[in-house]
């Protein structure tokens, strides 16, 4: 199963309107499309905070699991984030990349996009490298 299959395999991915573009391995980076449906924005008319951390958490993620040719996933222990527009229903695009990875430690970074290219969200993770888990 390859990691878009196994990414939109899973409940939480397919709410976020997950989709795989492509993976730079020089730069360890991926890029993902989302689709941030109507049922997550607040009364203010933009997603709410917590579910742009969730996509910003998701392109992070999938940056290290590629780099590491989808043997590890990152268990995040700390992770930061600025809201710099509101991020508005519709399609998202995700960068994430590592910055720096150790054997004990590693340092990701996310971006959100509007389809325009406009910078929306960004994000930073230290997370400790894991097994992944398989999907049984």
């Amino acid at each position: 199963m390859s990691a878009t299959e196994h990414a939109l395999g899973h409940a939480h991915a397919e709410l976020m309107g997950v989709k795989f573009e492509h993976f730079d391995r020089e730069r360890e980076e991926v890029t993902l499309r989302f689709h941030a449906p109507d049922c997550f924005i607040t009364p203010r008319g933009s997603v709410q905070g917590g579910l742009v951390a969730g996509f910003l958490d998701e392109v992070m993620g999938w940056a290290h699991v590629w780099a590491t040719d989808q043997a590890e996933a990152p268990l995040n222990l700390e992770i930061s984030m600025s809201l710099l527009k509101p991020v508005l229903a519709g399609p998202i695009v995700g960068k994430g990349r590592v910055v720096r990875r150790g054997r004990k430690v590693i340092f990701l970074e996310g971006e959100l996009f509007d389809e325009a290219g406009n910078l929306l969200a960004r994000s930073t993770s230290t997370a400790i490298p894991t097994p992944r888990p398989v999907k049984e």
